[in-house]
């Protein structure tokens, strides 16, 4: 009998999952593992957290410091 068994699949409404095991396999003692996908997040969901970020004090300043980093480089001519 196989050690593993790998199964994709999606979550169905109710949140249960049935997992069939190949013949043989009854009253052994097995070890389950749910790993979840990240979730990728819509074009929508991107652009708002854009926006916050956007207007975070914390990250303007960063974005003040990394600017005046660079001043040198626009006064050799390079942009």
């Amino acid at each position: 009998m196989q050690s593993a068994l790998h199964i994709t699949t999606k979550v169905p409404p109710g949140n249960r999952l049935e997992v069939q095991l190949p013949p043989g396999s009854e009253g052994q003692e097995v070890n389950v593992f749910v790993v979840l996908s990240p979730k990728r997040p819509n074009a929508q969901t991107r652009y708002s957290d854009l926006a916050e970020m956007a207007v975070d004090p914390d990250i303007q300043r960063e974005i003040a410091a990394i600017s005046d980093e660079f001043l040198v480089t626009e006064m050799d001519g390079l942009e």
